[in-house]
């Protein structure tokens, strides 16, 4: 019997095994040295290579692998737990997910543009600094989990920030190369910054900004993430996590407000009655005087 050979075969797709180590969670290589300026985002080095539809086994998720997808909806990644859609990886089995960037971050980065004085470590917990969170250093955002931090300062940032750099083009949004502003004149406390982002269309304190080269055009750092993380590529807008501090203080206020208006509509009651009584007794009293 011949064999028919028009049925198509399967691709296999390789499977490979990300490592946790002793000093890092994440494999070991070199340190990244070179950072380009022009490019909409930098490239971490990561061993080994991928593409689409590979699967990995990442320290955090060992014990379902984890496939390389690219999706058009929003999730939060496991890892930064940051908002993201498009590329990612993600488990078959269940439900976590990963930032590209965040699965295969290096384990350190040295001389990058935002922080070049000293390197940068991988980190796959956050800080424990009691209710207030530590931020990141460049969006002004709390760091809740995967983190690059310095040894030797307190900087800290995002993994979907440290793909930033200094001088960014982003065609898509802007015709002409953005630099990034030095942090001490968007950083300083109390400063009410005098330019509005071209992309949120507001002002905001606290992040980094980039200016235009040519033209008066600015762009928070908090919004180029978004051309990082995929929201902007799949048109997902306005989807900032409100923070647990502004929570409870709106929970708060809200509480103090109907206690007050609880309150002030008792004493209405009450005010009332003591009206209806009174006039009910004056009433009273002229009618025995007759």
């Amino acid at each position: 019997m011949m064999s028919n050979n028009n049925n198509p075969t399967l691709r296999k797709t390789r499977t490979f095994l990300l490592k946790k180590s002793d000093s890092m969670q994440l494999p070991t290589v070199q340190p990244m040295e070179v950072f380009p300026k022009r490019s909409a985002s930098l490239r971490f080095p990561t061993s080994p290579q991928l593409v689409l539809g590979e699967e990995m086994l990442h320290f955090s998720h060992p014990q379902h692998p984890l496939s390389h997808v690219n999706l058009p909806d929003l999730f939060t990644c496991a890892g930064c737990k940051e908002y993201g859609a498009g590329k990612r990886f993600t488990c078959q089995q269940c439900d976590y997910q990963l930032h590209d960037f965040c699965a295969l971050a290096p384990p350190a980065l040295k001389s990058h543009p935002f922080h070049c004085q000293h390197q940068l470590v991988f980190y796959s917990k956050p800080v424990k600094g009691g209710i207030a969170q530590s931020k990141c250093d460049v969006c002004n955002k709390p760091i809740k989990g995967y983190a690059f931090r310095c040894g030797a300062c307190s900087f800290q940032m995002h993994p979907c920030c440290a793909m930033l750099s200094s001088e960014i083009s982003l065609l898509y949004v802007h015709p002409h190369t953005l630099r990034l502003l030095p942090a001490s004149t968007t950083l300083s406390s109390g400063s009410d910054p005098s330019f509005v982002c071209g992309e949120c269309r507001r002002k905001r304190s606290g992040t980094r900004v980039y200016h235009c080269t040519v033209c008066d055009y600015h762009l928070h750092a908090v919004c180029a993430k978004n051309m990082i993380n995929g929201l902007h590529e799949n048109g997902i807008k306005n989807r900032e996590k409100p923070s647990m501090l502004g929570t409870a203080a709106r929970l708060a206020s809200q509480v103090v407000i109907e206690f007050i208006g609880g309150l002030m509509e008792g004493l209405g009651e009450g005010v009332a009655e003591v009206f209806v009584q009174n006039v009910t007794r004056s009433g009273r009293g002229n009618g025995r005087g007759r």
